[in-house]
């Protein structure tokens, strides 16, 4: 979360406050994944539907790559080149250990075989590439955000 704003992301946010008179307000920019290809496979799970939720270190918001999630809030999703493609609505935020993760919350994510075991198994091996990559130490029992959204824009209804 946190990525600078650019006028295409200016301009897709407009549009869609617009479109459902939204006053205006704040909103996050988020690119998912470190990697353009994991971003696009995230983003795709997202319009499908299999992905209503995400988790981030909390480390990563200490350190001001990016806001706290707020109930309510809204965040613009880029597409692996940085090209505005979906405004969530986040639902549900909850910070505790990684390892807590629950199997509903697993489900949400969308991602893998959707099982508790499967997402404990990919997240700890993408933030211990993300920990070797930026030199800090990662055990599964950090704390993290665990996130629920709503997929708002594009949506059925437009």
């Amino acid at each position: 979360m946190g990525k600078p704003r650019t006028p295409a992301i200016a301009s897709f946010w407009e549009e869609f406050r617009r479109a459902r008179a939204i006053p205006e307000q704040s909103y996050d920019v988020c690119s998912m994944g470190d990697t353009a290809q994991l971003a696009d496979e995230l983003l795709a799970l997202i319009l499908t539907g299999a992905k209503r939720a995400t988790a981030c270190l909390l480390r990563d918001v200490e350190l001001g790559r990016g806001q706290l999630a707020q109930v309510g809030g809204y965040v613009v999703v880029l597409d692996g080149r940085g090209t505005p493609a979906a405004i969530w609505r986040t639902r549900q935020v909850e910070i505790k250990p990684l390892n807590e993760v629950d199997d509903a919350f697993a489900w949400e994510e969308g991602e893998g075989d959707r099982t508790r075991d499967g997402w404990l198994r990919m997240h700890r091996k993408y933030f211990a590439r993300r920990a070797a990559a930026e030199g800090f130490s990662f055990d599964d029992s950090m704390k993290a955000v665990f996130e629920r959204f709503t997929l708002v824009w594009p949506s059925a209804d437009q």
